[in-house]
C-alpha cells in the first residue's frame, strides 16, 4: 500500500492549490474527492451547449502586480486562463426598483470615484475618504499584499468595525451608502453582522481589476489538476472520506465510506470544518474547540435560475447587476414568504465562441435552507440520483422562478422573450455539489462583534492534520488562494514559501 506524504480530503480550489504546492516541493500527494468534478465551487455545468458557473462569476485583482496576478502565477495559472476583462466604467451595477438609475462600480480607484461623481456630484469627500480607507485596511493584511506577517501589522480596529457602519461614516446620503453597499450578495453582508475588513478585501480586489473567465471557471482547476498529476501526483473522485485511522496522537490514514485505506503523514481537509470534526474521533480535539466550531453560523444559501438566452438576443452584458427592491441593502436575507425576491444579482457567462452575446444569465437570489426542509433527505448529484426529491420539489422551483423573474423583468422589461429556456437550483443543489451541511454560500459567516471568535486557525491540536478553504479568514478566489498559501507555509516555512511565490 503506497503511503502519501500527504493526503487532501476535498478538492476544492484551496485543496488543489495546496496539492499544488506541495507537489512543487517534491512531496507525494493525494485528493481525495466524493463528487465526480474537481474544483468545488469552480465547477461548471452545461444546458443547452451553454456553460454554466457555479461559483465563480468575475474574479478581481488578476492585472500584472496585482497579488491575485502574482498568486496565480506561481501556481502556473496566469499565461493559461482565458480572460475577458469586464466593462473599464461599471464592472457592477447596483439598481434600485422604482428607480430608472444605474449606479455604477468602476475600476480604478480613480475612475470609481468619477463615475459616482455624476450621481452624487457633492460626495468627492466621502468617496475618497470611502477609498482611502479600503486601500489602507487591505495594507494591514500581510499575506494579502504577499509579505509574510510579522505580528504587528494587522489593525484589529479594522476587525471590529462593521461594514454597514464604515459605509455609513462616509456618506449621509442614503442612497449613496446603498450604492456602497449594494453589491454585498459577494460576501452575503449582514449590517449588524459583516466586518469592514470583508468588504474591503474584496471590494478592492475588483476595484483593481475585474475579470470574467471565459467559457467557465472550471479552468482553473483543470490547469491546477493537470499541474499534479504532471507532478506525480494522485487525484480520484467517487471517494468519500468517513474518516480517520490514529497512532498515538497524530492521524494514519484517511477511510473511505467503500473501506479504502490512504496512508499518509500529514492530512490537510479542505471541507468544512465542523464536517472535518465529524470525521475525528470523539476526544481528538477539545471540548471547547468543538462546540466554538459547531456553535459558528454559515452565511446563507441561494435559489438561481439558469438561463439559456435565444441566440444573438440579448448582447453580452459585461458587467454584472445587483439589484435590491429598496435601499435597505442589507435587509435581502429577513425575507418574508410574501416579500421573496428582495432583490438579485445578475451575471453573464462570457463564451468564446460568441462574445458579443449573452448565451447564458445566472439570476442568483437569497434563500434560507429552511425553505427545503421537505427535501432535506433527498440527495442528487451526477451520475447518483439516490432519491429523487419529487414533484413538489420541481413545482417549488418553478413558482420561485417565476417570481425571480418577474423582478427580472423590472430591469429588462422583454427579457423572458429572449430566454430559450431556464434551469434551477436551490440550497440543497449547493449542498449536494459544494459540502456544507445547509447549503452556505460562502461558509462559516464572520462577525465584527466577536472578530476572533469566527477566525478558524490552518492549524489543530492534532499535530499533523491541517486545515485550508474559505471557512478559515477570508473566502472567494482570493481569500480561499491565500488560506491555501497559509496553509502549505505551516508545513513548508511560510518565508520559504512567500519567496517562492514572489520570486516565480
Amino acid at each position: 500500500m503506497a503511503v502519501f506524504d500527504v493526503v487532501i480530503v476535498g478538492s476544492g480550489l484551496g485543496g488543489l492549490q495546496c496539492a499544488l504546492t506541495l507537489a512543487k516541493e517534491g512531496q507525494k500527494v493525494c485528493v481525495l474527492e466524493k463528487n465526480r468534478q474537481f474544483g468545488g465551487s469552480l465547477q461548471i455545468f452545461v444546458r443547452d451547449k451553454a456553460i454554466f458557473d457555479t461559483g465563480v462569476h468575475y474574479i478581481g485583482g488578476l492585472d500584472p502586480g496585482q497579488n491575485l496576478h502574482q498568486y496565480f502565477k506561481y501556481f502556473g495559472l496566469m499565461d493559461k486562463l482565458k480572460l475577458r476583462k469586464m466593462d473599464m466604467d461599471a464592472y457592477d451595477f447596483v439598481t434600485f426598483s422604482g428607480d430608472p438609475n444605474k449606479y455604477p462600480h468602476a475600476q480604478g480607484y480613480d475612475n470609481f470615484i468619477e463615475q459616482l461623481l455624476k450621481f452624487f456630484p457633492n460626495e468627492r469627500a466621502g468617496l475618497e475618504k470611502y477609498c482611502s480607507e479600503i486601500k489602507a485596511c487591505c495594507r494591514s493584511f500581510p499575506l494579502y499584499n504577499m509579505k509574510v506577517p510579522k505580528g504587528d501589522e494587522l489593525n484589529f480596529d479594522y476587525l471590529k468595525t462593521g461594514a454597514k457602519d464604515f459605509i455609513d461614516s462616509c456618506t449621509t446620503d442614503p442612497k449613496l451608502r446603498a450604492v456602497l453597499g449594494g453589491s454585498n450578495p459577494l460576501y452575503a453582508g449582514e449590517a449588524d453582522k459583516t466586518p469592514f475588513y470583508v468588504h474591503a478585501m474584496i471590494l478592492n480586489t475588483y476595484i483593481e481589476s475585474s475579470y470574467k473567465c471565459m467559457d467557465g471557471g472550471n479552468q482553473i482547476s483543470k490547469h491546477l489538476v493537470k499541474q499534479i498529476k504532471d507532478l506525480g501526483g494522485t487525484i480520484l473522485n467517487y471517494k468519500t472520506v468517513s474518516g480517520f485511522r490514529y497512532k498515538d496522537k497524530e492521524i494514519t490514514a484517511a477511510v473511505t465510506t467503500e473501506g479504502e485505506v490512504f496512508e499518509g503523514k500529514t492530512f490537510i481537509s479542505n471541507i468544512h470544518p465542523a464536517m472535518t470534526l465529524d470525521l475525528l474521533e470523539a476526544g481528538k480535539l477539545r471540548k471547547i474547540y468543538t462546540k466554538r466550531i459547531k456553535a459558528l453560523e454559515n452565511t446563507i444559501s441561494v435559489f438561481t435560475v439558469h438561463c439559456v438566452m435565444k441566440p444573438n438576443a440579448l448582447p453580452f452584458l459585461n458587467y454584472n447587476i445587483y439589484h435590491h427592491a429598496s435601499i435597505d441593502v442589507w435587509g435581502g436575507k429577513n425575507y418574508s414568504e410574501d416579500s421573496w425576491p428582495e432583490g438579485f444579482a445578475l451575471f453573464a457567462g462570457a463564451h468564446s465562441r460568441n462574445p458579443d452575446w449573452s448565451e447564458c444569465l445566472n439570476l442568483m437570489c437569497y434563500m434560507n435552507y429552511e425553505e427545503l426542509a421537505p427535501w432535506h433527505d433527498s440527495f442528487n448529484t451526477v451520475p447518483h440520483n439516490l432519491n429523487d426529491r419529487g414533484e413538489g420539489y420541481e413545482e417549488f422551483k418553478i413558482r420561485k422562478a417565476e417570481k425571480l423573474l418577474d423582478l427580472l423583468e423590472e430591469r429588462f422589461p422583454d427579457v423572458r422573450s429572449q430566454i430559450q429556456s431556464y434551469y434551477t437550483s436551490t440550497p440543497l443543489s449547493f449542498r449536494d455539489y459544494i459540502g456544507g451541511g445547509d447549503g452556505s454560500l460562502y461558509g462559516i459567516s464572520k462577525d465584527f462583534n466577536n472578530p476572533l471568535n469566527s477566525f478558524v486557525s490552518t492549524r489543530t491540536k492534532i499535530p499533523n492534520l491541517y486545515l485550508t478553504g474559505q471557512n478559515l479568514n477570508l473566502h472567494g478566489m482570493l481569500g480561499v488562494t491565500i488560506s491555501a498559501i497559509g496553509t502549505c507555509g505551516h508545513i513548508l516555512g511560510l518565508d520559504y514559501l512567500m519567496e517562492k511565490v514572489n520570486n516565480c
